[in-house]
């Protein structure tokens, strides 16, 4: 379907995150709306040189906004949540 730069969009950095990789080799990351599992799985793999044992997605609705008297909403976006193999590191910043 796409590449797999345009199937990962960008890392999720929080305090959250850097607590789960430590803890339970949990990565996540900002991917395309349209993408499936098995495309973010690859994805990964192709990207970071891993090997993942599973991948989690969820779809965020944009927060409502309002601006004086107009109402509206920030973009939806799809998160996925991948767990690497025993071992495995992802390095951001190389």
């Amino acid at each position: 379907m796409k590449a797999p730069q345009d199937v990962v969009v960008q890392p999720i950095i929080s305090e959250k995150m850097e607590y789960l990789q430590e803890v339970q080799r949990k990565y996540a990351f900002k991917v395309h709306p349209s993408a499936n599992k098995i495309q973010i799985k690859d994805a990964v793999e192709a990207i970071y040189k891993v090997t993942v044992t599973g991948v989690n997605v969820m779809n965020r609705l944009g927060k409502k906004r309002r601006v004086r008297y107009t109402e509206g909403r920030r973009s939806s976006w799809k998160k996925a949540v991948v767990t690497l193999k025993e071992g495995d590191t992802i390095e951001y910043f190389e």
